[in-house]
């Protein structure tokens, strides 16, 4: 049976030339909504200048320098008009979690770090009610609990969202060959039915084996899908430094050919995050498929009694005791408490203070690099990321200049997702025919408010935000009432052949199967390989 990807990109390019002519089929009448006279930046292309946009529907139908009449024109004058900003790395996923996010910009949020258990209960509990997009990634540390046969906990982080589970045997002993074929079974199950790729919280079960993680990574290749991983350790101190744990997820993708995104690197490789970068950069240069992100803060945040805090994790991180702080009194802690909420059954989220600005603000600078927050309401960084991102590095230190910093936070995270579905090639772009996401802010006021002791206080300076043609946020305010989010699911493109059939856009998110047919990889036969 034929390969039906090379497919891919005439595909795309006859849909958005379609949608092209469709704008230009109805030039006579008024678009839906018209931005005027904004300064258009469109990364893909390198377009930084004045134009109008005329959106009909959810989509972007001009691009223009010529006047547009629209049913709504609104006055850009001086804003920046962007293409809406893509989240790969946010937990919450609840009303309060998508408000915030749409007033810094965000149009599109996704669970890829350790991915949800269920990814068709996910998706029904957010459906009509997401004030921006939505989607996840299939959760490695869900199908180990399955495979020890442990229940799923309530998540911290939403309805059907995100578990990190408490550390015991399921995150510390090796899996038997059985457990390890249900985990992938269980992973194969869920990408097939819409999961973005599988997303590894390594360092949450650290007992997983070398060779579990490169059949993970086999399985992900197999499926056409890329892995996102939190890395097995971090830190500066050998064995265990985010060096080797970087070292080891770049090798599991050169054995497997499966695509790699590293998680937030300034939390794992902390000082030694431009090497880690540095290594990054060799692999891709080498043909790899690896990409990679970090946040513009210096403070981490992870659950007090999971696998991160096994014994030993002041020596191997540096750390110690007050460098963890309650986020909602600023207390730090001592030995006592620490072991009490270490040993607690409930989680609780605690705060790392792991980062000096030195590292974290030559990290963000670095052009390889995708913003993305690791967002929870308990945390600045979930409501202000791209804010500080715009405030900070753009404006004020001058460190990325706009063009740069509206890539890194749109085009990048579409370029990263097309491969799971074609519906990325119309994200990330100020293009007739790209999806009318779009966020338009004042390069001038744009700030974070956020803090730690008010973690969920909204961004200012996001004037305009659009999400599939419709706004959610006008004039800076929340507009109440409207739910136009949607589901981003893997999909795979059908096969194309002589038959005069033809699906139409809409009905392509059917087609969830493996994206590369042939022979079902096998099951492991290896022995045993607990340690």
């Amino acid at each position: 049976m034929t390969d039906s990807r090379p497919m891919l990109p005439a595909l795309i390019l006859a849909l958005t030339t379609l949608a092209s002519f469709a704008g230009l089929a109805g030039a006579d009448e008024p678009f839906d909504l018209v931005l005027k006279g904004g300064r258009v930046i469109d990364p893909e292309t390198g377009l930084d200048a004045i134009r109008n946009v005329g959106i009909r529907g959810d989509t972007i139908a001009a691009v223009s320098t010529e006047p547009l009449q629209g049913k709504r024109i609104i006055d850009a004058g001086g804003l920046v008009v962007s293409p809406g900003f893509i989240e790969l790395h946010q937990h919450g996923f609840d009303e309060a979690s998508y408000r915030t996010l749409a007033q810094d910009g965000v149009t599109t949020a996704l669970e890829l770090e350790v991915g949800v258990p269920d990814i068709q209960r996910f998706v029904d509990v957010n459906s009509g009610k997401a004030l921006i997009h939505y989607g996840a990634s299939a959760s490695f540390l869900a199908s180990r609990l399955r495979a020890w046969d442990a229940p799923i906990p309530p998540s911290l982080f939403g309805p059907e969202a995100a578990v990190v589970p408490k550390s015991g045997p399921v995150t510390n002993d090796a899996a038997t060959p059985e457990q390890l074929e249900r985990v992938l079974t269980g992973l194969r199950e869920e990408v097939e039915a819409g999961a973005l790729g599988i997303g590894i919280g390594l360092e949450y079960a650290p007992g997983t084996t070398r060779h579990e993680l490169i059949e993970i990574f086999r399985r992900a290749q197999w499926l056409g899908a890329p892995v996102f991983v939190h890395a097995r350790s971090s830190g500066i101190r050998e064995p265990g430094s985010g060096i080797e744990s970087v070292s080891e997820l770049i090798g599991a993708a050169a054995i497997s050919g499966a695509s790699l995104h590293i998680v937030h690197v300034n939390s794992v490789c902390m000082k030694d995050s431009m090497e880690c970068i540095e290594m990054i950069r060799g692999a891709r240069q080498r043909g790899l498929d690896v990409t990679v992100e970090a946040y513009p803060y210096t403070v981490a945040m992870t659950s007090i009694n999971s696998a991160y805090f096994n014994p030993g994790w002041r020596e191997k991180r540096g750390l110690d005791y007050d460098d963890l702080e309650i986020p909602e009194t600023g207390e730090r802690l001592t030995k006592e408490e620490f072991e009490a909420l270490y040993g607690a059954i409930e989680s609780r989220l605690i705060l790392i203070h792991a980062n000096p600005d030195s590292v974290v603000d030559t990290v963000m600078a670095e052009p390889l690099v995708i913003v993305a927050s690791d967002g929870v309401l308990q945390h600045p960084r979930g409501a202000g990321t791209r804010a500080r991102f715009l405030s900070r590095h753009v404006r004020d230190q001058g460190s990325v200049s706009l063009l740069s910093a509206v890539a890194k936070m749109s085009l990048m995270p579409a370029q990263r997702l097309e491969q799971l579905t074609p519906v990325a090639r119309r994200l990330g772009r100020i293009q007739p025919g790209a999806r009318a996401d779009i966020t338009v802010f004042d390069p001038a006021t744009v700030q974070d408010r956020a803090t730690f002791r008010a973690p969920a206080e909204p961004s200012t300076g996001m004037r305009y935000v659009l999400v599939a043609g419709t706004l959610v946020v006008d004039g800076g305010r929340i507009v109440e009432g409207v739910a136009p989010g949607q589901a981003l699911l893997r999909i795979v493109v059908p096969e194309v052949t002589d038959s005069p059939t033809t699906q139409c856009w809409p009905d392509m998110k059917e087609f969830s199967k493996p994206a590369r047919k042939g022979i079902e990889p096998p099951a492991v036969e290896l022995e045993d390989q607990r340690q």
